[in-house]
């Protein structure tokens, strides 16, 4: 253990690190106590601190160019791939966001709805041939480009594209003089090698405009179906995972046809399911879907609708415990410096506290990383730590809901521990809602 490790351990305060009990050094090492009645305390009487998304990053442009939708005619025309990447942009979009960094999306209208993109005009015309390996030996510095770059036959699509990013790089420069502005091209990797050469063809028509140098490529390795026979494109796919979904919800509720709420319901659980199928792999690694008919449930651990499930029974919690007080059954809830937090024993309780809430903006914070400078062309990032995070945030809570009864028998004495446990599963659910938020998920009220 290093000498001054132990006042330096007692004097850390900062969101992220619970109070400390005491700190020795030992036989065995470092051994640091926690109390966890006043870490309780701290973190649940100052819930924002730790559930919001800490506003660090600012002073800072990114660009997101989401390489799918430049040049697509219509939703039929997209791949899988191309799926994946469009909802990784949108994702990192909702993430850098959040940390109040200024983000530029293109195509501008990314995050409307997506079949507006694609009623653009046919731009294949061949405008010129270029030779982009001499232009790429001439230059010095660059490092990561394919060896094989050589001839591009430029199109009118292409250049279109070049021109946009160009308009949004100098619209970024002239609003904040002065501020790092680099570009990430999100790309699946069947046109990664294409993007290589469009981005070339960007230095070599704007020389010597520096932004141009702060290029970055995000690949997403490709979307695989389990079923070798299998063949189907993005809108088969969102089709598929629709049906799955209403006919899961029929199985557990009945018919739904008369019940308006659960158009939009079922339309919600499509797109987590979706969403956390293509986002919880790491993005350069290969996604493999299950098609089979028995594949989505509403309860699957590992699945989007089992996340909406447990935000649906959140909702429904505090609306009974609301309820319930109307109808004078329970108190109105107390000022949360007024609980008891020791009488949080149980070890679910804990877990909740110190692998979710506690650490919960150090996880957003990991695509951060994206902000730092690095040699070469491709970079990683940790696009697939919120989904990560929330199945098991969803875990641990359903574990802990299944066993405790949160809201006891309406006798003062139970009161102390039902306040200090719906203060908990409040900051449960701030938690789940600012994750939602990242993924441009409605929390569910009911499922």
């Amino acid at each position: 253990v290093p000498k001054g490790i132990v006042e330096s351990v007692l004097s850390l305060k900062c969101p992220g690190v619970p109070p400390i009990h005491s700190c020795q050094n030992g036989p065995a090492g470092l051994t640091v106590q926690l109390n966890r009645p006043t870490v309780f305390e701290q973190i649940l009487t100052t819930l924002p601190i730790y559930t919001k998304p800490p506003l660090t990053s600012q002073g800072h442009c990114i660009i997101l160019n989401c390489v799918p939708l430049h040049g697509q005619k219509d939703l039929k025309s997209l791949s899988l791939g191309h799926l994946r990447a469009i909802l990784v942009t949108d994702h990192l979009a909702g993430l850098l966001q959040a940390q109040g960094i200024d983000v530029q999306l293109v195509p501008a209208s990314v995050n409307e709805e997506i079949h507006q993109f694609f009623h653009q005009a046919d731009q294949d015309e061949i405008v010129c041939k270029l030779h982009l390996k001499e232009f790429l030996e001439q230059q010095e510095g660059l490092e990561g480009y394919d060896p094989n770059l050589d001839v591009f036959l430029v199109t009118e699509e292409k250049l279109h594209h070049v021109a946009e990013l160009q308009r949004v790089a100098k619209q970024c420069s002239e609003a904040a003089p002065g501020v790092c502005c680099s570009i990430v091209h999100i790309v699946n990797n069947e046109e990664a090698f294409q993007q290589q050469k469009v981005d070339l063809l960007w230095k070599l028509v704007t020389q010597p405009q520096a932004f141009t140098a702060l290029q970055k490529h995000l690949v997403c390795g490709p979307v695989k179906i389990t079923c070798p026979a299998s063949c189907m494109n993005a809108f088969q796919y969102y089709q598929l995972r629709h049906s799955q979904m209403y006919e899961a919800s029929v199985l557990k509720y009945g018919d739904l046809s008369k019940d308006d709420t659960w158009t939009e319901v079922i339309s919600v659980l499509t797109s987590a399911a979706i969403r956390f199928e293509m986002l919880s792999t790491v993005h350069q690694n290969q996604v493999f879907l299950d098609v089979e008919e028995s594949s989505t449930s509403l309860k699957g651990t590992k699945s989007g609708a089992f996340v909406m499930y447990n935000c649906a029974r959140l909702a429904t919690l505090f609306e009974t415990y609301q309820r319930s007080v109307e109808q004078g059954l329970y108190p109105v809830f107390p000022q949360p410096s007024e609980l008891n937090y020791s009488s949080l024993r149980e070890e679910g309780e804990w877990l909740l506290l110190f692998n979710s809430i506690l650490p919960f903006q150090e996880v957003l914070a990991q695509v951060t990383q994206l902000l730092l400078p690095s040699g070469g062309l491709r970079i990683r990032v940790g696009t697939e730590a919120i989904c990560k995070f929330l199945i098991q945030l969803s875990m641990d809570f359903s574990s802990y809901y299944n066993r405790v009864h949160i809201l006891g028998e309406p006798r003062p004495h139970l009161f102390s521990q039902m306040f200090a446990r719906l203060q908990l599963m409040r900051a449960v659910r701030e938690v789940l809602h600012s994750a939602l938020g990242t993924l441009h998920l409605t929390p569910l009220n009911q499922i």
